[in-house]
C-alpha cells in the first residue's frame, strides 16, 4: 500500500512557538487532506472510518479494503482534544492519526528545524506575550524517497520567502543568495508574478494579485479557474 506525496497546497503551517528574535514552524495536513487522499486512491466505496471510546479516550480506526485478500486491513490511532471543540478535535485527531499509521503524509515527520527570524513577520505584542497574526504557506517541496528534501515557505502577508531549505535538506546559510525580497513567486510556476490592470481598469501590484489569486500569477490563475469551470 503506497500513497503519492503531499503536495504544497496541502500542508498548512502552524506556529509552534514564538519569541523576540523569531518563531518556529510546524507542518501538518489536515482531516479533508486525508479524506482527499483515500478516495482518490481507493475510491469513496474502498475505504471507511469507525469512532470508539476506549479506556476514556477517542480512537479512530481506518479500515481499506483489500481486493486480493478479500478483507479489510485496518489501522488505529488516538486523538487529542483541540483548544476548541472537545469531541470533534478529538475525531478529527485521531482520525488524521490513524491515516499516518496507512501512511499518508508520512514525509511530514522528516520535516526540518524551521526558524523563522523577525526581519519576516510582523511580531506582536499581547498581554505581555509575543505573537503574530501572519500566516505561513509552504509554496513549494520535494519528497524523495519518503522524505523532505527541498521546502519553501512564504509569508502570506508580504508574499516573501520567509524559509528556503537547499535540495539537500539543510537551509539556506544567511549569506547564501536568496530570491530578491521585493519578488513575489507564484507557487505553481515559480516565476515572479507582475504586476497587471484589471478588466475594470484599476492598476494591481504583484502583491495585491498574491493575495486576491490565494499565491499564484495571472497566467496560473486563469488556468486555474479554466479547469475549475470558472469558479474560484
Amino acid at each position: 500500500m503506497k500513497f503519492r506525496p503531499l503536495t504544497a497546497s496541502e500542508i498548512d503551517c502552524r506556529v509552534s512557538t514564538i519569541n523576540e528574535k523569531g518563531l518556529t514552524l510546524l507542518l501538518y495536513k489536515d482531516a479533508r487532506v486525508d479524506m482527499n487522499i483515500l478516495d482518490e486512491t481507493f475510491g469513496v466505496t474502498g475505504w471507511q472510518r469507525k469512532h470508539e471510546i476506549i479506556g476514556g479516550n477517542l480512537y479512530c480506526t481506518v479500515s481499506i479494503w483489500d481486493a486480493e485478500k478479500k478483507q479489510w486491513i485496518s489501522k488505529q490511532d488516538v486523538g487529542v482534544e483541540s483548544y476548541t471543540e472537545k469531541e470533534k478535535g478529538q475525531a478529527s485527531d485521531s482520525f488524521k492519526r490513524a491515516c499516518f499509521n496507512i501512511g499518508i503524509g508520512r514525509e511530514l515527520y522528516t520535516a526540518p528545524f524551521i526558524w523563522i527570524g523577525a526581519d519576516k513577520f510582523r511580531l506582536t505584542q499581547k498581554n505581555n506575550k509575543y505573537t503574530t497574526y501572519d500566516k505561513f504557506m509552504v509554496s513549494s517541496i520535494e519528497i524523495q524517497d519518503g522524505a523532505i528534501t527541498d521546502l519553501a515557505i512564504v509569508n502570506e502577508r508580504t508574499g516573501v520567502i520567509a524559509y528556503k531549505m537547499r535540495a539537500n535538506g539543510q537551509k539556506l546559510a544567511e549569506n547564501e543568495p536568496k530570491a530578491k525580497s521585493n519578488e513575489i513567486i507564484c507557487r505553481n510556476c515559480k516565476k515572479p508574478i507582475q504586476g497587471n490592470i484589471g478588466n475594470n481598469g484599476v492598476s494591481y501590484s504583484p502583491r495585491e494579485i498574491y493575495n486576491m489569486t490565494k499565491g499564484l500569477c495571472t497566467d496560473c490563475y486563469k488556468q486555474f479557474k479554466a479547469m475549475n469551470g470558472g469558479k474560484q
